[in-house]
């Protein structure tokens, strides 16, 4: 770049963090959503982090801190993973011509290639920008194929949070207050009788299911996915696999829905991990004869589009995701390293009366508390769950933090269980660091008292004063 093409803006992003970083948590208060941070500081979760690198972060006192999170999944290749990076800062030296609409890329083509390559029996990919997006366009092209109405989804699924995605989401929380919502029904997890009876109806496009449920770290029963799409297909209905979360190795098979040999989903969505923890992204892979239907002239060319869907950055991301995933064989050591973190962890379930379940696959692990049999516990989480269940999970998530500098979450609302989903690239030492702060948490939890039921007993008030 010549002198006379440097950019004449004053806008310095080094200068305005090291000014105003300082006022993050004002800041997000004032303009933002306003109970993030009164809810971080309520759990002392409002730390200031101030890089992040692999599987770690580190606070404003060098303090690292191990990331059992993963951005809710996004990061799967932990932070800043120099390939994608190199990646992202080549596309943006290439002065590409970008998004100009009536032009065909190669790296949308490109990245279609690579990821189709992973599902044989797909044909096509529409790219978005997020989950809830390629949940949304599997619901739309399902629909728009078969010429009905309807779709099935299980009790406590997650799909996202926009209207569509919305009115296949299990969680009453979520769905309340935003009716009316599209008329699609639940049913269970595994009960091949209902989903039958709703196919029976007629008016059935799909059926959309997480081969592993997020909340609560539920697995489709065995034979269940292969069953399914047998009635589906019985009934000329479409199964839709969101991979948004399992996909990409996360359960150490690059799709979950592979696990159960046989299954061949119709459509599949997928992000978070395809981002590369950078740009966002989403992709809905199909079969030919769906996306044929939906785009079936050219007057339909736009019929379903993304303003910054298939973007170069993106595709850069992913293309750089997928080469990284094969070249450091990340699905193997999601699924050795996994085994191993479920191994340590089970061996402890005997040893702990409040621990009731270890589950999960690969590095998706849900670990579940639940009603001890010891009189003083009992009573002790009798009166955690009389002020709200869920709560001796978030007893167990703070001390991780806060004593073991350990990043987790509670599973989701009311349920006592944690969810692991670390990036896929730890190992042996970080599933060292883990166990060994978990198994201190639950000698603390078990002793009868300390600061751990202390905080308890602020959480129960923080409860009864929202109700």
């Amino acid at each position: 770049m010549t002198a006379a093409e440097q950019p004449r803006s004053g806008f310095d992003l080094g200068k305005l963090l090291a000014e105003r970083a300082s006022e993050r948590y004002d800041l997000h208060s004032r303009y933002l959503n306003h109970q993030l941070p009164r809810m971080l500081h309520t759990i002392g979760f409002d730390k200031v982090y101030e890089r992040a690198e692999g599987a770690y972060f580190w606070d404003d006192e060098g303090q690292d801190y191990l990331d059992m999170l993963a951005g809710f999944g996004v990061m799967g290749l932990g932070r800043h993973h120099p390939v994608v990076r190199k990646a992202l800062h080549d596309v943006l030296d290439a002065d590409l011509a970008d998004l100009t609409r009536f032009d065909c890329q190669p790296l949308p083509g490109l990245l279609a290639e690579r990821l189709l390559a992973h599902a044989p029996h797909l044909d096509r990919v529409f790219f978005g920008n997020s989950g809830t997006e390629a949940v949304e366009t599997a619901l739309k092209f399902a629909r728009y194929a078969t010429r009905k109405p309807r779709v099935l989804y299980c009790a406590h699924a997650f799909h996202g949070l926009t209207t569509g995605s919305l009115s296949v989401n299990g969680e009453d929380g979520f769905r309340k207050g935003f009716a009316p919502l599209l008329p699609d029904t639940a049913i269970a997890m595994g009960d091949l009788a209902a989903l039958e009876r709703e196919l029976a109806r007629g008016d059935v496009a799909a059926f959309v299911v997480e081969p592993i449920q997020g909340k609560g770290v539920h697995e489709a029963p065995p034979g269940f996915l292969r069953a399914a799409q047998e009635l589906l297909h019985r009934h000329k209905a479409l199964l839709i696999a969101d991979e948004v979360q399992t996909g990409l190795g996360r359960t150490g098979d690059f799709f979950a829905y592979s696990h159960e040999e046989g299954v061949e989903p119709d459509l599949v969505c997928v992000a978070k991990s395809l981002s590369g923890g950078y740009v966002p992204v989403g992709a809905t892979l199909g079969k030919d004869w769906i996306f044929k239907k939906v785009y079936a002239s050219m007057d339909r060319v736009l019929v379903h589009s993304a303003s910054f869907g298939s973007n170069a950055q993106a595709m850069a991301a992913g293309l750089a995701v997928l080469a990284v995933m094969e070249d450091e064989g990340i699905v193997a050591n999601a699924r050795r390293t996994g085994d191993l973190l479920r191994e340590r962890l089970t061996a402890l379930v005997d040893r702990y009366e409040l621990l009731h379940d270890i589950r999960g696959r690969g590095l998706m692990i849900g670990i579940e508390f639940g009603r001890p049999s010891s009189l003083g516990l009992r009573s002790r989480w009798a009166m955690l769950q009389a002020a709200r269940k869920g709560l001796f999970a978030q007893m167990v998530v703070v001390p991780l933090l806060q004593r073991h500098r350990i990043l987790t979450q509670v599973s989701g609302d009311h349920l006592e269980v944690i969810k692991l989903i670390p990036p896929l690239i730890i190992g042996e030492r970080e599933v060292d660091r883990f166990v060994e702060a978990f198994t201190a948490v639950m000698d603390d939890a078990h002793g009868g008292g300390g600061l751990m039921w202390e905080f308890g007993r602020t959480l129960v008030k923080q409860a009864v004063a929202n109700r």
